[in-house]
Parts: C-alpha cells; sequence; structure tokens
C-alpha cells in the first residue's frame, strides 16, 4: 500500500514538472495578456491610422496635454454613440482643461469618417483592425464582426477586425498613466474623465 501511494504521487508530479520544464501551464484555457498597463505606469507608445487615413502617433501628442484613450467594441451602436456624443458635448469644457480625447476601436478609417459624419463628432478616431493598440494597453479584444446601418437612404456595411473591450484610460502630461476604468459607464465616461482631470490640477 505505502508503494501504491508513492507511485500515484510519483505520476502527477513528474507530469507537472515536465510541463513546467516545457513551459505549460496546466488547467488553463484563458488567453495570456501581453500587456497589463495600471496606474503609475508610463503610457505606452502606440500608432495607429486616424479617421483621415493618416499615421496618428503617440509621441506626438503625449506631454503637450492630457490625453484621454478611450477603446469602445463599436461605431454606429448605441452605448458607443452615447459616450462619443458626450465627450463630444463636453469637448469645449475637456480642451479648456488642456485636454485630448482619443477613440480607438477595431473598425476601419471608412467606417470612422461615416461614424464622425453621422453624429458630428469633433475628436480624434483611431483604426486599431488588427488589436495592436488595444494590446499595448492590455486591453482584452474577441473576434470581430459586422453590423448594418442606413444613413440618408444610404447602406452601408461597417466591418471591424477587433471588437475591444470598453475601457479608459488618462495619461498626464508625464506620460503616466493616472486612471484607468474597466468599467466604463459610456454615457457617464465623459463626466467621469472631467472629474479626474480636476483633480490633476
Amino acid at each position: 500500500m505505502k508503494m501504491y501511494r508513492h507511485a500515484e504521487f510519483a505520476r502527477p508530479f513528474a507530469l507537472a514538472v515536465a510541463c513546467l520544464f516545457l513551459g505549460i501551464t496546466l488547467g488553463s484555457t484563458q488567453p495570456v495578456m501581453a500587456d497589463d498597463v495600471n496606474v503609475g505606469d508610463d503610457a505606452p507608445k502606440f500608432s495607429a491610422r486616424d479617421d483621415q487615413g493618416n499615421v496618428w502617433k503617440s509621441e506626438n501628442h503625449v506631454g503637450k496635454k492630457i490625453l484621454v484613450v478611450y477603446f469602445y467594441p463599436a461605431d454606429m451602436t448605441g452605448g458607443c454613440t452615447k459616450q462619443a456624443c458626450g465627450f463630444r458635448d463636453d469637448m469645449a469644457q475637456l480642451q479648456g482643461a488642456d485636454v485630448e480625447v482619443v477613440g480607438v476601436s477595431g473598425d476601419t478609417v471608412e467606417s470612422h469618417q461615416l461614424f464622425k459624419k453621422v453624429y458630428d463628432l469633433n475628436f480624434t478616431l483611431l483604426a486599431d483592425t488588427e488589436g495592436e493598440v488595444a494590446k499595448a494597453f492590455g486591453v482584452p479584444t474577441r473576434p470581430g464582426g459586422s453590423i448594418e446601418r442606413t444613413v440618408d437612404s444610404q447602406n452601408f456595411v461597417l466591418t471591424r477586425g477587433v471588437t475591444a473591450n470598453r475601457w479608459t484610460f488618462v495619461v498626464d502630461k508625464n506620460g503616466k498613466v493616472v486612471h484607468k476604468d474597466t468599467s466604463v459607464n459610456a454615457a457617464a465616461d465623459s463626466e467621469k474623465i472631467m472629474q479626474v482631470v480636476q483633480k490633476l490640477k
């Protein structure tokens, strides 16, 4: 009986050692995030195409103003429209506080152009179709998709490469992340950001 217990122990122990040696983790099917950006960290450097098709580089913006980088799932959808319109309506106040707002999603440049036109959005949208910007910030993504929308009697199919979680970050003029929200209330996000910015004064 004693030898049996040792044998029973030895087999899983040997398997565990082998898995550790090979770099395999048992019992986990969750994706590993490449980066995990938290408050107090340096903001990651990133670039993407903006809604005009130009390359937007964070290094040209960080340090000049307080930068709000908000990730959202998809253009022309309910919660995302409320969030974008909140920033639009508060833009004068935000700019007065020396804030620049950038929205990021997996949508294409063309989708962003339509979204901005329909809702008269007055800030930059970045096309993160491969999810690289989301990855840099540690924002989870899932597969993209397509939606159909009718604007001025014309039908449009908006296709996104990835669908990002709704997370919001604030980067101060020193390039540090001073706010991270992973449970964003879409309609109230702009208001919350204003409260964060006021505390930085």
